[in-house]
């Protein structure tokens, strides 16, 4: 996916005048691209429209203007998008319990390596994990994770911890939203 470039973020006041609009249209997106798997894990994935959106929330909510400033929101948030052929996304571990929560972060450190989506022919391809999601003891309860699905919409999205085994079906709305994020007509 091509990254989000300067030039297609607004200064805040702009951003205002059309944060409604905007705002609603990347709900839906989200819709579309966020998948339950068990009743633990949020799988939303990104595309250049939802990380626009992030950059242009971020500097609404902490008032950044300094150029230096939004090139590293730009740098951080693309960093959620995928290169060439890859499905970059967010996954939310929602326990909402803090000591339930604390414990499966402990137990389930090797969690990212058993995440993966599941391609028409039935591979299953692992994600590339984010490093600084874990410590020594414990994982992020968020991971930044990229799927080289080799430019094909996966049909599937799960988890193989033997400690917790789930899988979700994606629907044709789905697949249909992740092919297009995969081509060069990608939301922005």
């Amino acid at each position: 996916m091509r990254p989000v470039e300067r030039r297609e973020i607004v200064d805040v006041a702009t951003y205002e005048d059309g944060r409604e609009v905007l705002r609603a249209r990347v709900l839906e997106a989200k819709r579309v691209r966020r998948v339950h798997v068990g009743d633990v894990l949020t799988f939303l994935f990104e595309n250049p429209l939802t990380v626009r959106y992030q950059v242009q929330e971020m500097m609404r909510v902490e008032r950044i203007v300094r150029e230096a400033d939004i090139q590293h929101e730009l740098d951080t948030y693309n960093e959620l998008l995928g290169g060439p052929g890859e499905l970059g996304c967010t996954l939310l571990i929602e326990i909402d319990d803090a000591a339930e929560r604390a414990r499966r972060l402990r137990d389930w450190y090797g969690l990212p390596e058993h995440l993966y989506v599941l391609l028409p022919d039935g591979t299953r391809v692992r994600p590339q994990v984010d490093q600084r999601q874990r410590d020594d003891e414990r994982i992020s309860s968020v991971h930044y994770l990229r799927f080289d699905v080799r430019g094909q919409a996966p049909v599937a999205v799960g988890c193989d911890l033997p400690a917790f085994t789930a899988e979700t079906r994606l629907d044709g709305e789905q697949r249909a939203a992740l092919a297009t994020d995969l081509g060069p007509d990608a939301p922005r």
